[in-house]
């Protein structure tokens, strides 16, 4: 099996030859308008928002100081702003902008960020996007 199979195999990010570690931010609940029926722009719905950035953390893991680490404090303050202040016709567009946010860190080589509106379809839990964006989409 050769590294690209194992990568698929695991879901392991490798980026400029080295692995990538992993910061996990998790259900994250916000509400927000969102949708294109007029009914679901009246009133603001829960958004349940996964995300995961890839960065180097071997720096902050050896140094222990906040500078060398991707403050993710600072990053979900502003994707609360963002999605609260905002009103959203897709998830989709919701899911580009909170991955625009954590890739403002440099640190940050890799994002992938999950929208889920509970609810949304009759027969089920909850309905969303997952996306994948890189340095090279910004």
């Amino acid at each position: 099996m050769d590294i690209g199979d194992w990568m698929l195999r695991t879901g392991d990010q490798v980026c400029e030859g080295k692995m990538m570690d992993r910061i996990e931010i998790k259900d994250l609940l916000l509400r927000t308008i969102i949708g294109i029926n007029e009914e679901e722009r009246r009133k603001r719905q829960d958004v349940l928002i996964n995300i995961t950035m890839f960065a180097d953390m071997h720096a902050a893991g050896a140094s222990d100081d906040i500078a060398d680490a991707v403050n993710y404090r600072t990053i979900t303050k502003q994707v609360i702003q963002r999605v609260e202040g905002s009103q959203f016709y897709l998830v989709e567009k919701m899911a580009a902008e909170i991955a625009d946010i954590c890739l403002q860190d440099p640190r940050v080589k890799r994002v992938r960020v999950s929208v889920e509106k509970p609810g949304a379809l009759r027969f089920a839990r909850s309905v969303g996007v997952t996306i994948e964006r890189g340095r090279q989409d910004i």
